[in-house]
Order: C-alpha cells, then structure tokens, then sequence
C-alpha cells in the first residue's frame, strides 16, 4: 500500500501540473493511471476500471469546487446558462453512474480508451471550434446538457471537453465557456460519483477501504496534491513551449488510448 500510495501522490501531481498546463481534464489522466495502479495491486480489470472512474468524480468534484469559487469571485459564470445546463447534466450524470457501474469493465475501457485517442489527436492538431451556430432554446440546451452529465459520469470526467467546444461553437466567448463548464463539473462529479457509491454498496468483492466504488487511499493521495500543483503549472503554461508539450501529450493520450483498448 505504501508504494501504491506515492503512485497516488505522483499521479496528482501529474494531473495538477499538465492540467495547469495544457488544460487538460483530470478524468483523462487519472483514468487511465489508476487502472494501471489497481491492476498492479492484483485488482481484476472490471473492478478497476469501475473503481477508476468513480474515484476521478470523486477528485474532479473537490478541484471543481476549487475552481468555481475562483470563476465565480472574478464574477465570470454566466448562471443563465450554467444553471439550466447543470441541472440537465447533474440528471444525466446521476442516471450514468448507476449504469456504468452495471457494465463490463471492457466495456468502460473502450469506450474510454477511444475517448483518449480523440482528446489526443485534438491535442495533435491543436483544434478549436469554429462559432457558427446561435446558442439553442431552453429544451435543446437542457437535451445537451443532459448529454454532457451522462457521458462525462460514464468516462470519469469533468465534461470541460465536451462543455467548452460545445459552447464556444455556440457563439459564447472561450473565457465563459470555460466558467461555466467549471461549473458544470460540480454536478457532473458530485451526482455521477454518488451513483457510482449507490451502486457499488451492494457489490461484494471490492477492496478494503472503498465507499461504494470510490477507492479512498486513492482519492486521498492525488487530490490534495492535484489542487495544489495546478497553479504551478498555470505558471509554467506562459514560460514554457507549451505548443510543443500539447504535441508530445497528444502522443502519449494516442498511447495511452491503445493500450487501454487492448488491456486484457
């Protein structure tokens, strides 16, 4: 447990200092790294892969709480559209946690390892979306949130990579396209999380120290340390090549994306 828990910490930092960085997500690093830590520790693929998923909610729900306080002191969160997205997405994510705990652990890793290679080759290709729509009615944006919750809580997710392109296609300004995705990873964390706990309390065979599927050694190792490394690496973002860095990420999310679709 003692060499699993620094792996927790290195991961943290890992996730706190590329996410500073790049603006990456932290469900697309600490996904993948805790299956590979979980297995390491003999746990089968189809518990780890669950077990993966809901603790990055339940990390994602503690820096999102973080960074929204920091969106809404600088007054950035536009709540009339956060606030209808958020209750489509925290719908959504609840209704996908209890189903993702329900599927095979191939499954999940499938469906998230192709969901790496996409985050990977969007690095590669630096891509932005192009404004070229009006942002839609109440019912269409309530249908798209609902969307957003249920495929983030089903990955592991925050949702910034489908929220933000989302909106900046919608015509919405990139900074609070941002502040609201920020915010929508509250609901999508804290309700795809608790459906994950739900359904993992009857589940028998799960390591010691879990609540529900959450893996607290886990949880407790990379999450303070996620928070505290990522103004760091906001700080590296404008001193170093971070052109090149989004490049060689993107090579190792294309990697990293193989290798999960393959694990046995």
């Amino acid at each position: 447990m003692g060499t699993a828990f620094i792996g927790y910490i290195v991961m943290g930092a890992s996730v706190g200092l590329l996410g500073g960085m790049l603006g990456i997500g932290g469900g697309s690093l600490i996904v993948p790294g805790l299956v590979f830590l979980l297995r390491r520790q003999g746990i089968p693929l189809n518990l780890a892969m669950k077990i993966a998923v809901a603790t990055s909610l339940a990390s994602i729900l503690f820096t999102s709480l973080r960074a929204m306080h920091a969106q809404q002191r600088r007054q950035a969160i536009d709540w009339r559209i956060a606030g209808l997205l958020g209750v489509a997405a925290f719908m959504g994510s609840l209704v996908s946690g209890y189903v993702a705990a329900g599927l095979s652990g191939a499954v999940l890793k499938v469906v998230f390892g192709v969901f790496l290679g996409i985050v990977g080759l969007q690095l590669l290709a630096a891509w932005r979306p192009v404004s070229r729509w009006a942002l839609p009615g109440r019912p269409t944006l309530f249908a798209v949130g609902a969307g957003i919750g249920a495929l983030s809580a089903l990955l592991g997710i925050g949702g910034g990579s489908l929220t933000v392109p989302f909106l900046t296609a919608c015509q919405v300004d990139m900074r609070r396209a941002i502040a609201i995705s920020t915010t929508l990873g509250v609901p999508i964390a804290l309700f795809g999380a608790l459906g994950f706990v739900s359904s993992g309390l009857q589940r028998s065979g799960l390591p010691p120290e879990t609540w529900g599927y959450i893996y607290l050694p886990a949880l407790l190792g990379l999450t303070p340390v996620a928070v505290l490394v990522a103004p760091l690496g906001v700080y590296w973002a404008h001193r170093l090549p971070v052109g090149k860095l989004r490049r060689i990420f993107g090579v190792l999310l294309l990697a990293a994306s193989s290798q999960m679709i393959l694990m046995r």
